[in-house]
């Protein structure tokens, strides 16, 4: 693998990180790429247990409680805004 980076900083950097974990440079970013590879799944597995979770409560819900209350509203809009900024500071 060739590693080029642009800034002599940031090579310095993750040379000192790779040094002090005891493994090559290649080995650390790959492992960095694989941790943060599978972090993102973990919450996306989260996300969607979460999901299914309300709708199964959904489908299970007498016909008269399917019309949602002020308070469940409120939380979905919150689980929305939620997401929405976990999205924002991932994407940067």
């Amino acid at each position: 693998m060739s590693l080029r980076f642009p800034d002599p900083g940031q090579r310095a950097a993750i040379a000192a990180a790779a040094k002090q974990a005891g493994v090559s440079m290649q080995e650390y970013i790959l492992s960095a790429a694989y941790d943060r590879a599978t972090a993102v799944e973990q919450r996306f597995l989260d996300g969607f247990k979460a999901s299914m979770a309300r709708s199964s409560a959904a489908f299970a819900a007498e016909p008269s409680n399917l019309d949602p209350s002020a308070e469940q509203r409120a939380a979905e809009q919150e689980a929305q805004r939620e997401i929405e900024h976990q999205e924002r500071g991932h994407a940067a």
